[in-house]
């Protein structure tokens, strides 16, 4: 978990250097994640090799699982 929350960082730490919009389009409500967060959720799970979203889900840390 720790290397997910590591992992997660750095890209979403590199997503920020690149674009600094949070959310590409305005939404009526307010989301729980940014789009760009969102894009770094999956980066990550891609970069540390997980394939389905059930096990996202699963080694996902509490404090990007209670957000989702």
């Amino acid at each position: 978990m720790n290397n997910f929350t590591r992992s997660y960082e750095k890209i979403l730490e590199t997503l920020q250097s690149i674009e600094s919009t949070m959310n590409f389009r305005n939404q009526i409500r307010k989301p729980k994640l940014s789009d760009i967060e969102l894009i770094a959720i999956d980066l990550t799970s891609e970069f540390i090799g997980v394939d389905s979203e059930r096990d996202l889900f699963r080694k996902l840390p509490d404090n990007l699982n209670s957000r989702v």
